[in-house]
């Protein structure tokens, strides 16, 4: 594991983060938006955030894409699974996501539904093989780092002629959900850690046209403890000689273009949404992705007529706001009380890349140590 250690070398690290010591503006304050949740839980699980001067501060993003998936989505999909005699299947983290009225997928199943965690979009491919006799559909989401698996098992599926496979498609894209923050004003960031996965798919070009209209510092981070803080330098350097560009520093798996293959099989599968709803964020205009005409025979949406659900967050969680940059997680009177990972309240609290989640298992107890 020589390669992993190099990028959590504790003495690597403090090096790093003496630096940004000794080049940070003591006048000014730094609030850098980390875009990705992996780099949340990095942040506070490497204790990133200790080793940063008192004036350098990191804002969550909408960058959970369990988090950012509105409850009406997840209703949709909880009718479907009662109202039909369908095997519905997704990832074990859209499980306990709160939809409408406290429900979730984890309760419909309870209740009886047929609803199965899968690992990958392969495995839902195999469960409608191994059931010829019973309709199955895939609730996919994420970003574009998913999207690719999502097409590769659509264009499987109609090749093989199945006719009980069906996708329930929800992927977002990252470039539109970052120029709407940025366009906002409301969070007040001057850089964003770019998103590692996500990138190594649309490539570091992709962020150009955003930086450059809005004059962002932006810089493509790893998820490793060295890769964030490096990052991090990287990004005051910007801010200090008052420039803006896209750096790389996930070199090692980011390129310019990105992935060409993976971006040819999203295109011939996909076409952009005209506007989709975000969890905090609202509906936003070509930020979704929709399956094609040619392949029609596998959305679900069009096959049961799937019709848009409209419900609201549970009262008092801030989701909506920490997904905007705009509050933190421990200041939501839910937070670490009647909300919890056992039991949640919002959605960003369930997710492995969710703020919530990264504050309760290693924020709240800094915050006991500082207070």
């Amino acid at each position: 594991m020589k390669y992993i250690d190099e990028f959590r070398d504790g003495d690597t690290a403090r090096l790093l983060a003496g630096l940004i010591h000794k080049e940070v503006s003591p006048d000014r304050n730094y609030r850098l938006m980390e875009f990705c949740g992996g780099h949340t839980h990095a942040i506070f699980r490497f204790g990133i955030v200790d080793l940063m001067p008192e004036n350098v501060r990191f804002v969550h993003g909408p960058g959970c894409p369990v988090c950012v998936l509105p409850a009406g989505r997840i209703e949709a999909a909880i009718r479907l699974a009662e109202s039909s005699d369908i095997i519905l299947c997704t990832y074990a983290d859209l499980m306990r996501v709160p939809a409408g009225k406290k429900d979730s997928l984890h309760k419909a199943r309870a209740r009886g539904a047929d609803i199965r965690m899968i690992y990958s979009a392969t495995d839902a491919l195999a469960i409608a093989q191994a059931n010829p006799e019973r309709q199955v559909v895939f609730f996919a989401i994420g970003f574009e780092t998913t999207t690719p698996p999502t097409a590769a098992v659509i264009r499987i599926a109609a090749a093989m002629a199945l006719t009980n496979f069906t996708v329930f498609c929800n992927h977002v894209l990252t470039p539109p959900a970052m120029a709407h923050i940025l366009a906002s004003g409301e969070a007040s960031i001057d850089g964003i850690l770019g998103p590692s996965h996500v990138s190594t798919i649309i490539g570091s070009q992709a962020y150009a046209d955003c930086c450059a209209q809005y004059r962002m510092p932006l810089v493509i981070a790893g998820f490793e403890p060295v890769d964030v803080i490096q990052s991090t330098l990287l990004l005051i350097r910007q801010i200090n000689e008052g420039i803006h560009r896209v750096e790389n520093q996930y070199t090692r798996a980011v390129s310019a273009s990105g992935n060409r293959k993976a971006k040819a099989l999203m295109d011939e599968i996909f076409e952009l949404r005209p506007r989709f709803e975000w969890r905090g964020l609202g509906e936003l205009p070509d930020s979704a992705l929709a399956i094609r005409h040619t392949y029609a025979a596998f959305d679900a949406e069009k096959r049961f007529h799937m019709a848009p659900v409209t419900t609201t967050d549970i009262k008092g969680c801030i989701c909506p706001a920490v997904l905007r940059g705009v509050s933190n997680p421990d200041e939501c009177k839910l937070f670490g009380t009647v909300c919890t990972p056992e039991e949640p309240k919002g959605a960003c609290m369930v997710s492995s890349e969710g703020a919530c989640a990264a504050y309760y298992s290693y924020g709240r107890f800094r915050a006991e140590v500082t207070s």
